[in-house]
C-alpha cells in the first residue's frame, strides 16, 4: 500500500493571494512624502498659501492612519484575514 491512498485525498495547501512586495510600498511612500512635504512647507513658509499647504499635509497622514486603526479595532475584514 502506497503511503498516500488513492482513497484519502490529500489536503491542498490554501492558495494565499500574496501580492509581490513592490505592491505594498507606494501608499506609504506617498504618505511619507506628504509629510515631508508639509514639514519642509511648514518650516520654510510660515504664512500665506504654505501655511494652509502645510495644515493639509500633515492632516492627511494622520486622517489615513486613524481610518486604518478604526478598521482594524472593528474586527476582521470581509476578506476573511484581520485588516
Amino acid at each position: 500500500m502506497n503511503a498516500v491512498s488513492p482513497e484519502i485525498p490529500m489536503p491542498s495547501p490554501p492558495v494565499s493571494a500574496s501580492r509581490h512586495p513592490v505592491a505594498v510600498w507606494p501608499w506609504p511612500i506617498a504618505l511619507g512624502l506628504l509629510t515631508i512635504f508639509g514639514l519642509l512647507s511648514a518650516l520654510l513658509g510660515q504664512h500665506g498659501i504654505w501655511l494652509a499647504l502645510s495644515w493639509a499635509a500633515l492632516s492627511i497622514p494622520l486622517i489615513v492612519t486613524v481610518i486604518c486603526l478604526i478598521r482594524a479595532w472593528r474586527g476582521p475584514s470581509s476578506k476573511g484575514g484581520l485588516s
